[in-house]
């Protein structure tokens, strides 16, 4: 299979779906980390070109360590609108793609990056199947079935989760994803949340990924947390004893796949040998 997971930024798609791009490649399917913007102002100090340059460099990192590709869009952080155009641009890379699963935030994400994202997306899902438009890039025959990334968030409808992927197997290597992305997990983020000093002591001590596991696990640990009937339903017997979980909600817009398909197309080996 192919899939594609578009987050708004350079590490979205590795923070709510490292785990299962990691999974989908090790079992031989194809994977592309697709961020619309390149992240220029995602950060306290540094910013522009610079940063953004920084934030692509850090995704292919991440990419070759698991095993997937990784593509950024030239769009400003903070600024993402869901036009015409990048509508154009999803669509384009879906169908060169030939995407057979799509995943990407919910429209009523925190982030406004993160929301036009989602509208963006949603407003490809139908277009990727309709030949007279962008017809420089072959219709796909086949509409993707197409996914939201976990939040917390409840207003107007709260997160329904509709796929659990256990991912203890491979949290080491998740872990790895968000290690090579230090402008995020060691400076941005930390820097929001006042731990700053926290994290460069750690850097500058040799505990990076100590500080990272402790201060971003509980974070990683939520869906896990918040979403246990689906971990049941999809770990059984083996519920109690999973920590870490990518959840995910179909999209009503895009292939609508009943249990049986979303069984078959998640069949994944946690076992399976990276590339």
């Amino acid at each position: 299979m192919n899939i594609v997971c578009i987050g708004a930024h350079p590490d979205d798609a590795e923070v709510f779906a490292g785990g299962t791009m990691v999974l989908f490649a090790r079992n031989g399917h194809r994977v592309l980390a697709l961020s619309l913007t390149n992240g220029d102002v995602g950060h306290h100090e540094q910013g522009g070109g610079a940063l953004a340059l920084r934030r692509s460099e850090e995704s292919l990192a991440a990419a070759r360590i698991g095993g997937y590709e990784s593509i950024t869009l030239d769009n400003h952080d903070g600024e993402l609108m869901p036009d015409l155009a990048l509508r154009k641009a999803i669509t384009r890379i879906i169908r060169d793609y030939q995407a057979d699963m799509v995943f990407t935030h919910r429209p009523n994400d925190y982030h406004p990056d993160h929301r036009y994202a989602a509208l963006a997306v949603q407003d490809a899902a139908y277009m990727v199947t309709v030949p007279q438009f962008c017809p420089d890039t072959p219709a796909l025959r086949n509409n993707p079935a197409f996914f939201h990334f976990f939040d917390r968030f409840t207003f107007p409808a709260p997160f329904r989760a509709d796929v659990a992927v256990a991912v203890d197997a491979v949290m080491d290597v998740k872990w790895r994803l968000l290690d090579v992305m230090p402008s995020q997990f060691y400076e941005w983020l930390p820097w929001l949340d006042g731990k700053q000093h926290e994290a460069s002591a750690a850097v500058d001590a040799g505990h990076r990924l100590e500080f990272l596991t402790s201060y971003f696990g509980s974070f990683l640990e939520m869906p896990g947390r918040q979403c246990r009937d689906a971990v049941r339903a999809w770990s059984g017997k083996d519920a109690d004893n999973v920590r870490y979980v990518e959840v995910f909600q179909l999209c009503e817009y895009g292939a609508q796949p009943d249990d049986e398909q979303l069984r078959r197309l998640f069949s994944l080996s946690p076992t399976s040998e990276g590339a």
